[in-house]
Order: structure tokens, then C-alpha cells, then sequence
């Protein structure tokens, strides 16, 4: 019955014939591996077409949507991860799968007469699988891929027409909605559509001409099954490797938890934001060389981005003109060794650059004897710094949006609105811009955001660390008579500054701190820690919350409000109605409210007043915001940020 059905398929459609044509095509010389790769970039773009169509099924192509569809195919649909990992390494396979191929052809001399029109077929394939790429690339809307095309798409308007062309393609003269749905178009319609067109006729020129034989004593074999058994090995071979790269190398991991890993697969990172500039601008590996290359041409990048590598893409279409003699072949194989050495090289280098500063310690006193050397050592380093201190902000936004999502979910803004209205992300930045010049904020192990360097001429020229501000730690740093003249508090102020007595300016609270504070005894010291429990339980910590209460319960709070009398701290600050106003009011200091007034106007006669030393007012005029240097939303980021106010943190998943 099957035989039977079968010759009558066969009968109507010819299909038995064309099938033997196909599987019983004769290969001189015999099978060999070195003949898989076409056949493996073959499967590896059917593996495209199919993870891809399943991918089409759940994308938005907007700047409001593409990033939240992949986020949700990443993190939530079962198995989503898993299909996005094998469409990304896969693709990277194609890439890398390209040069092999090309350079198996040009050795086994099949790209000389009659075979060059297949060649020529086959670089446009090699262009168009590259453009699949490039595309690729931006479609998850998020920073790596949005600055990384930007700077690809940037080298359009150097070349003769540039800039008309990169508007089209970008939609306009800013990236956004335009140039995802243009760059969807040609990821998943007209480049994959041009890439079948032009593999039909490869194929066909391809079975027109046979394989080009290595010459061989072997015996004759056909494509079934001999050669046939060799790409399926290969090709299942490719599978496994990509698998292994989407699990990263974690079989057991895998097998114990199968569809919900949204820690593996492919990379995704915070999403795009075109006002804030990634420093880790790099393109995928397969195009590092050329990026790498245009370092090189910084003062001609039109050379280095367009005239030569056109001019190496021409040399590739007269590779079969070149090769119709005997020493062109070994010319074109030659260039094409050299070729592929630079562009590991150039790769390599790339590599290295980048994670210069993790491999090897800051040593600047090597080139102390040659400042051109030195130099060029601390913008090196500093770049390499820049580059991994990108990407672990990268790992750190992306972790910290989970924990946003898990909490709000996605608003009807986008998962960036998450990023953009969290005092945890935007606090640093808004404080690393605005306050650093001044304060620094770093931890008990110097980690965080430096302050101003120190002045050469030993004038005042920072403020207090702000790390933990308010809280109990700092504040007994802050009443410590040896700590209250360090970096850490006074010592870089006006007031930290002694003179040449070894006095400090009279009247000031490191004068205060030195002459009353020291030397101590064990009853006083009891009283000044209730007093620094009462002072930072103004403040009212999230991060303090337990404690503060605790304090009350056992009447720390109320003999700290006793300690700040009789120390004499009424006698310059207020706290609630006591004491006098000749220095800040210390109600509610540390709170949100206060911090608010501080950053906003320190000049407030309810703080500094006259007495302010340098700090700017930046938000004074409520009613006039554009006269402030911060917005309402800002100010309210870095208070929240300074006060910890916010979910916790996890670490990252990747």
C-alpha cells in the first residue's frame, strides 16, 4: 500500500525522479567532511527561519513594545529563553560557519571558470546573512544593541550619499519607531526573502556544476549516503554546540529546571535609553575586527570605513578573474589567509583592549620616565575601565528591573519608565553629576563615587562623604574628635582646615566636637551614644526601622533628647522646640522632608543661612522650575537614593 501510494505521488508530481537526481548525485574523489559547511549553513538558516517565525509570533516592532515582547519571551513565556538563545548562537554560527566555507571553496579551487557566477552568488549570500545580522541586532530594543547599531549606521554617512541613505534606513534623523519597524521589515522579510532567491540559484548553479573534486585515487561515491551521513553529523554537531551556548555549558542545570531559565540564552540587557550613553559601544564578535580597524583611521575614517573595505570586497568578486592563473589561485589564497589572520588578530586586540583593567593591575609607575608612554598607559586603562564598569551597570540596571517588574509590573510607559522613576539607578547618576564635584559616596571599602581630587594648592575643596548619611555610623563618626577632621567629614571643608596654631575656626561644629567631645568618660560616652541613637532616629531610615524602634522601647530616644541638652547642642541647633537657631535645625534631620530642604536651598534660614560654605541651591524656586538646577523628580530620586529608600537589591542572575 505504501509503494503504492507512493508511485502514485511519484506518478503526478515527478518527485521520485527529482529526489534521485538529488540523492544519487555522483562525488569524484568520494565524500569528504571538508565538504559540510555549505550544508551546515544550509540547516543553520533553516534553524533561523523556524526559531525566528516563533519569535515573529510574539514580537511588537515600537519603541513603547519591541522591548517589553522580548523581556516577556525572555523571562516569561515557557521555554521563551531557551528558542531566543538558539536564534541568537545561531546565528552567530552562520557568521562563523561563512569564512570556513569560503575559504574551503577557494582552496578546492571552485570558484574558477565555469563556477563563477556560484561564487559571486555566494558572496551576495555571505552580504545578506551579514545584514541579517546587523538587524538582527537591534530588534531587542535594548542598550547594547541600540548603541551598537547607532554606531554602525553613523559609518552610512561618511560614504558619498551617506546621510540621505542612514535617514532612510533609521527613518528619520533619531532613532525610534521608524527605525525598528525598518529594521523588522528587513530582519524578517526582505533579507530572508533575497537570502532564499539568491540560495536557489547558488544551489542550482551548484548542482549544474558538481562539486569540484580534490584530486584522489578514492573511488567514486554518491551524495547518499555517504556524504549525506557526514553533514548530518555535522549539522547535529553544530545543534549541540549551540544548545551547550544557550545552556552555557550547564547540561546538569538545565535538565534539573528545563523551561523557566530566563538567566540563560541570549543577552538582553536594560532597555534603550538615547539619553543615556552606553560606554560599551561594541558590536557583536564577528564585527569587533572592523571596529577594531576604525580605530586605527580616527583622522580618515572614510578610508578605514568605506574605501577599504570596499575595496576588499571588489578584490573578493575578481577572485575568480584573478585565479585563471596558476599564481592568481595561490594569490587569492594567500590574501584570503591574510585576511582572516588580521581579522583575528584585530579581534584578539579588541579583546584585550577591553579587559585590559581586569587582567592587569593599575601600574603607571613603569613609564613615570616617558609622560607621551604614560600617557597613552592611562587612556588605555581608562577606557578598559569605562568599558567593564558599562557592563557591569548593564548586568546591574537589567537585575534591578526584574526586581521592578516582579513589584509593578510593566506601566503603560514601558519597562524604561521602571528605570527612569527609580531613586536606586537614577540616584547615583543624578549624584555622580550634580553633588561629586563636592561629596563623594563611597563605602567602607572606598567603593562608590569619588569626590573632587585633592587641591594642589591645599585649599578647601570637598564636603562630607555622604555614604549612610544620617545614620547611626556616620553620625558617631560625625561626633568623633579625630574622625570629624578627616576626608570622610570636615577635614576638606573650610572648617576642617586648621591654622597654624593647630586651631580650628571658632564657633563651628569641628571645634565643638574636638574641645567637648574628647575624653570622655564611660557615663558620658553612654550619653553620647543615646544621643547619636536620638539624632539618627530623626531621620526615620528604612534600612533603620527595627532598630529606632527598639530605641524607643528601651528610652534610648528620650535620654538621647536629654544627652543633646546637656552637651550643650541646644545652644547653636533646634530640635523641636528647644535650643537656638544659629546652626541647621536639627528636626527631622536626615528625614525626607529635611534632605529636601538641604538639597534644595541650604541657605534656608532653617540651615546654613549666611553660613553656607559653597553649596548651591538646586531647587530654591519651586514655581520656577526651569530656573532650578534639578527637577521636582530628580530631587526627589537622590533623596530617596541617599536614604536607601527603596526594594532591595538582588544580585544579578547572569
Amino acid at each position: 500500500m505504501i509503494r503504492s501510494f507512493w508511485n502514485w505521488i511519484d506518478d503526478r508530481t515527478g518527485w521520485g525522479r527529482l529526489l534521485h537526481e538529488l540523492l544519487y548525485e555522483n562525488i569524484p574523489g568520494g565524500s569528504r567532511w571538508r565538504y559540510v559547511t555549505g550544508s551546515m549553513l544550509v540547516f543553520a538558516f533553516s534553524v533561523q527561519v523556524l526559531t525566528g517565525l516563533a519569535l515573529w509570533m510574539c514580537y511588537s516592532p515600537s519603541s513603547h513594545t519591541a522591548y517589553e515582547s522580548v523581556y516577556w519571551i525572555q523571562n516569561e513565556l515557557a521555554g521563551g529563553w531557551l528558542l531566543r538563545g538558539i536564534h541568537h548562537f545561531m546565528a552567530q554560527a552562520m557568521v562563523a560557519l561563512l569564512p570556513l566555507h569560503l575559504l574551503q571553496v577557494v582552496i578546492d579551487k571552485a570558484y574558477r571558470p565555469p563556477r563563477e557566477f556560484n561564487f559571486w552568488t555566494g558572496l551576495i549570500l555571505m552580504l545578506i546573512t551579514l545584514g541579517l545580522s546587523l538587524t538582527g541586532y537591534l530588534l531587542p530594543w535594548d542598550q547594547k544593541g541600540f548603541w551598537a547599531t547607532q554606531v554602525a549606521t553613523n559609518l552610512m554617512a561618511l560614504a558619498p550619499g551617506g546621510i540621505e541613505l542612514q535617514k532612510l534606513l533609521v527613518g528619520g534623523s533619531s532613532y525610534g519607531t521608524y527605525t525598528l519597524t525598518r529594521f523588522f521589515a528587513l530582519h524578517a522579510g526582505i533579507l530572508p526573502a533575497l537570502l532564499v532567491f539568491f540560495l536557489v540559484i547558488h544551489l542550482t548553479l551548484f548542482r549544474r556544476h558538481g562539486i569540484t573534486a580534490v584530486p584522489s585515487r578514492r573511488p567514486d561515491q554518491y551524495f547518499w549516503p555517504y556524504q549525506v551521513f557526514k553533514d548530518s553529523v555535522a549539522c547535529l554537531l553544530l545543534l549541540i554546540v549551540v544548545f551547550l551556548l544557550v545552556i552555557r555549558f550547564d547540561p546538569v542545570g538545565f535538565i534539573q529546571q528545563p523551561w523557566h531559565r530566563p538567566d540563560l540564552g541570549a543577552h538582553l540587557g536594560p532597555p534603550a535609553n538615547p539619553a543615556d550613553e552606553y560606554k560599551a559601544q561594541r558590536p557583536e564578535w564577528y564585527f569587533l575586527f572592523l571596529f577594531q580597524f576604525l580605530k586605527k583611521f580616527e583622522e580618515n575614517e572614510f578610508l578605514g570605513a568605506i574605501v577599504i573595505p570596499s575595496a576588499v570586497l571588489g578584490y573578493f568578486f575578481l577572485m575568480p578573474i584573478i585565479g585563471r592563473i596558476r599564481i592568481g589561485h595561490y594569490v587569492n589564497v594567500l590574501v584570503l589567509l591574510a585576511l582572516l589572520g588580521g581579522i583575528i588578530y584585530l579581534t584578539g586586540e579588541a579583546v584585550y583592549e577591553d579587559y585590559y583593567a581586569k587582567w592587569f593591575k593599575y601600574e603607571p609607575e613603569k613609564y613615570k620616565n616617558d609622560p607621551a608612554a604614560l600617557a597613552r598607559y592611562e587612556d588605555r586603562y581608562k577606557a578598559s575601565q569605562d568599558y567593564l564598569e558599562a557592563l557591569e551597570r548593564d548586568e546591574q540596571e537589567y537585575a534591578r528591573l526584574q526586581t521592578l517588574i516582579a513589584l509593578h509590573g510593566i506601566p503603560a510607559e514601558g519597562a524604561s519608565r521602571l528605570l527612569a522613576t527609580d531613586p536606586f539607578i537614577q540616584g547615583p547618576k543624578i549624584f555622580a553629576a550634580r553633588c561629586a564635584s563636592c561629596h563623594s559616596y563611597l563605602d567602607e571599602n572606598g567603593q562608590g563615587i569619588a569626590g573632587p581630587p585633592e587641591d594642589p594648592d591645599n585649599e578647601p575643596a570637598g564636603a562630607p562623604n555622604l555614604y549612610n548619611f544620617a545614620s547611626r555610623q556616620w553620625i558617631r563618626g560625625l561626633l568623633d574628635p579625630e574622625k570629624i577632621v578627616t576626608a570622610h567629614y570636615f577635614g576638606r571643608t573650610k572648617h576642617g582646615y586648621p591654622d597654624a596654631d593647630g586651631a580650628y575656626p571658632s564657633g563651628g561644629m569641628v571645634e565643638f566636637v574636638r574641645d567637648n567631645l574628647a575624653g570622655l568618660d564611660d557615663d558620658q560616652k553612654r550619653a553620647l551614644e543615646d544621643l547619636v541613637v536620638m539624632l539618627s532616629a530623626q531621620a526615620a531610615l528604612p534600612y533603620q526601622q527595627q532598630l529606632d524602634q527598639d530605641a524607643e522601647q528601651e528610652g534610648a530616644i528620650e535620654r538621647g533628647r536629654e544627652a543633646f541638652r546637656s552637651f550643650g547642642c541646644t545652644d547653636c541647633h533646634k530640635l523641636g522646640d528647644e535650643g537656638e537657631q544659629l546652626g541647621p535645625d536639627l528636626t527631622g534631620y536626615g528625614s525626607e522632608a529635611w534632605l529636601r530642604r538641604m538639597i534644595g536651598n541650604p541657605a534656608d534660614p532653617a540651615l546654613y543661612g549666611d553660613n553656607n560654605d559653597r553649596m548651591p541651591a538646586f531647587f530654591a524656586d519651586p514655581a520656577h522650575p526651569e530656573a532650578n538646577l534639578l527637577t521636582a523628580e530628580q530631587l526627589e530620586l537622590v533623596v530617596r537614593w541617599l536614604r536607601r529608600d527603596y526594594p532591595s537589591q538582588p544580585e544579578p542572575q547572569r
